[in-house]
Order: C-alpha cells, then sequence, then structure tokens
C-alpha cells in the first residue's frame, strides 16, 4: 500500500506541477484567453477553476503523505513484531566429525642375518 500511496503523491505532483504552469503569476495564462465576460463559447469561470484544483491537487499530496507515513509506520511495527515472535531454536549438541586415526607407518620384519 506505501508504494501505491506513493505513485499516487507523484502523480498528484506533476499534475500540480502543470496546473502551476499553466497558470500566469499576473492573472493571464490559460484563463486570460478566456477570461471575457462578452464572450459566448467561454470558460469566463477558468482562473476559478484552476486555483481550486491547484488547491485541491496540494490537499491530496498532503493526505497522501500522511497516509503513506501511517502505513509505512505500520509495516515496521510488524517487522519487529515479527522478529520479536521468532523463537530461537533449542541448542543442540554440538556433532562432532569423526576422527580418523593416524596413519602409522607399516612396521617391516627384522631381516635375520644368515
Amino acid at each position: 500500500m506505501y508504494i501505491f500511496l506513493t505513485i499516487l503523491i507523484v502523480i498528484a505532483a506533476v499534475l500540480l506541477t502543470l496546473l502551476v504552469l499553466v497558470q500566469n503569476s499576473k492573472g493571464g495564462g490559460l484563463a486570460a484567453g478566456f477570461a471575457s465576460g462578452n464572450q459566448v463559447m467561454g470558460a469566463p469561470k477558468t482562473a476559478d477553476f484552476l486555483e481550486k484544483a491547484t488547491w485541491t491537487m496540494i490537499a491530496l499530496i498532503v493526505v497522501f503523505s500522511i497516509a503513506a507515513v501511517g502505513f509505512n509506520h505500520g509495516q515496521e511495527e510488524a517487522a519487529a513484531d515479527q522478529s520479536a515472535i521468532q523463537v530461537e531454536a533449542p541448542a543442540e549438541a554440538p556433532v562432532e566429525a569423526p576422527v580418523e586415526a593416524p596413519v602409522e607407518a607399516p612396521v617391516e620384519a627384522p631381516v635375520e642375518a644368515e
């Protein structure tokens, strides 16, 4: 879930960037071409829409970020709980490797002198 929320944050950030770039800091931008009140087919409230969309993207990023931190914190606690639950195996007697007898040099029979 944490990765899904991270992806949503990135998408919202890209959309927010595009919304801000469309706006003009002096009140123009995309809204400047449609803002005249005497246009029949124009969109007189484009600036309001862009402003509301910008604030909505900001709110979504904040909400998704807080949720992602909560899910990440939950995953860390779950990992800590799992490590605490793990029980060590009882210690067994160490297995010793078989010891081989040392190899002795062959004993030769004494040579009798004739």
